[in-house]
């Protein structure tokens, strides 16, 4: 990853349930490269890859105020734009599925940034979970992904096409990446 987006910006006293548009990556635990590969400067999700690429799909569905604009899966992480609007017109209609976490209705401040990337990572490791006892799988060491994430809110137009063009070009960039792991092993 880029130095600029190395460091977490995290405002303090900030309100992550506000409406707005908040960067996020997401690393697998010990960097395991669990979701396909990067070949001729193209992500090639294998079928975990395109589960996580189904999860990122749904999650809109089932928080109607969340907008996930723009993402990237790679090898070991994920790059995402999501964006929250409107909140608190959000009713309490939201259920649980059957084979998937319960689904918590907003508060009256609205659900945060946190309780999304929760949510993202708890069903995503559910249904990789269920892909290893299944499919066969490659298993992960104690946790699918690490327990934290990076995020930064965006603050303009400029900020957000420079992280979108980011985002897009991760593929081609994956061997100067900081989540590469040939980077990682000479560190």
């Amino acid at each position: 990853m880029s130095s600029k987006f190395c460091k977490s910006l995290r405002l303090p006293n900030f309100d992550y349930s506000q409406d707005g548009a908040y960067f996020i990556t997401i690393v697998t635990q010990n960097r395991a490269c669990l979701f396909g590969e990067i070949i001729d400067e193209q992500m090639l999700l294998n079928d975990a890859g395109r589960m996580i690429e189904q999860v990122c799909q749904e999650l809109p569905m089932n928080l109607p105020f969340v907008g996930l604009e723009i993402f990237q899966i790679m090898p070991n992480h994920f790059h995402g734009i999501f964006t929250f609007e409107n909140v608190e017109s959000v009713g309490a209609g939201l259920r649980a599925c059957p084979g998937r976490p319960r689904r918590v209705a907003p508060t009256q401040n609205g659900i945060s940034l946190s309780e999304i990337v929760g949510r993202f990572k708890s069903l995503s490791t559910y249904r990789y979970s269920e892909g290893v006892k299944k499919k066969c799988w490659p298993r992960f060491c104690q946790r699918l992904w690490q327990r934290n994430y990076y995020e930064h809110v965006i603050r303009n137009d400029r900020e957000h096409q420079a992280i979108a063009d980011y985002i897009f070009c991760n593929p081609q960039n994956w061997k100067m990446d900081s989540e590469y792991p040939d980077l990682n092993e000479h560190s």
